[in-house]
């Protein structure tokens, strides 16, 4: 488990859980093989079934410029911005991110930076922290003063169908705090 949080802001009663499977999918598939295996976790699904309204998964793969997600203190928030790309703009959204990136890592608030291999394609998430939402403002306010980061939000923009932002807080057992 490299994180996971309820949102605090966005879509309410919504849980969000990124998991990390090293070995590729022989490493995944061998978890679900495990899972479907074990009792008492196919009757946990059974139940957490009537509890819920809608599931959503996605395989992701990591951007190789972002940082990798690593445990960290708290307390912070975390935002989670979701992008609905125009389908086969995904190579010149990472070119242009791949710049981009370096505005924003200022105050150590990059996380991670995912885009969609399996499930809803031509998605990208990008996964922040900060202390509190007044240093959200402040952080992503100070990015409009560096030279060059207006140029890259007006690039990216008409990349974008749709976009979502949820602000989370870290449940105890995240490792992400």
């Amino acid at each position: 488990m490299v994180g996971t949080w309820n949102t605090w802001y966005g879509e309410q009663d919504q849980a969000v859980h990124l998991w990390r499977y090293e070995g590729g999918y022989p490493a995944l598939n061998e978890v679900m093989s495990k899972l479907r295996q074990n009792k008492e976790f196919t009757e946990f699904r059974k139940e957490r079934g009537n509890m819920l309204l809608s599931r959503k998964n996605q395989l992701l793969l990591e951007f190789s410029f972002w940082n990798e997600p690593v445990p960290r203190d708290g307390p912070n928030i975390y935002e989670l911005r979701s992008y609905q790309l125009r389908p086969g703009t995904m190579i010149e959204w990472g070119n242009y991110w791949a710049r981009a990136i370096r505005f924003r890592q200022d105050s150590n608030e990059a996380v991670g930076g995912f885009f969609s291999q399996i499930g809803q394609l031509y998605m990208v998430h990008h996964l922040w922290a900060y202390k509190d939402l007044q240093t959200r403002e402040d952080i992503r306010n100070a990015a409009w003063h560096k030279p060059g980061w207006d140029e890259l939000v007006y690039y990216t923009v008409p990349l974008i169908q749709e976009m979502e932002s949820r602000i989370m807080i870290p449940l105890k057992i995240s490792p992400l705090q």
